[in-house]
């Protein structure tokens, strides 16, 4: 597979199928998502895998995604639609889930690999995106015999964001410049 996308390039805006955490479905332009406010994708093998709900538990648990309102965190994975119904519903998640059944969108951020040499599927991985798709950080899983083992490490990407986006345009100076 092609090599990660780097901090500053731009991301492709590509449309894959949206499972919310209210259950409705949607193919959404990845460009719609950071239109309204930046966003957080992290990618990651599959649901139920017991790596990757240890993952969304904490995302879930760790309550700082889920109440701040200046990124929004999306998960792709390939995943069926109905498969990513399930995980929301079980884990009680907030966020929504892509489902990125042709690895289009892993493809795309460079983040593929085949497990055993065999089975394609997206390394574990964290790209922070501003509303222009620019990537302002990323964070990508190197376990040495299995990549989707890593997990994100949340303080540090807590940190990118706040970084990122503390002090923008978007704070508010309650009339004083």
């Amino acid at each position: 597979m092609s090599e990660a996308l780097a901090v500053g390039d731009a991301a492709p805006d590509l449309t894959a199928t949206l499972v919310r955490s209210d259950g409705s479905v949607a193919d959404v332009a990845l460009s719609s998502l950071t239109a309204e406010r930046p966003t957080l994708l992290a990618f990651y093998a599959n649901d139920f895998s017991p790596d990757c709900v240890s993952e969304w538990c904490s995302f879930r648990d760790y309550g700082w995604f889920a109440n701040d309102d200046r990124v929004r965190v999306v998960g792709v994975s390939p995943s069926r639609v109905t498969t990513h119904r399930k995980f929301i519903d079980y884990l009680d998640l907030d966020f929504p889930l892509y489902a990125d059944r042709d690895l289009e969108l892993t493809r795309a951020f460079g983040v593929g690999y085949r497990a055993f040499g065999v089975f394609r599927r997206p390394k574990r991985s964290v790209f922070l995106l501003d509303t222009d798709r620019t990537i302002r950080y990323r964070w990508i899983g190197e376990h040495p015999l299995d990549p989707s083992r890593d997990q994100p490490p949340l303080d540090e990407i807590r940190a990118a964001i706040e970084d990122a986006f503390d002090g923008s345009a978007d704070e508010e100076t309650f009339g004083f410049e």
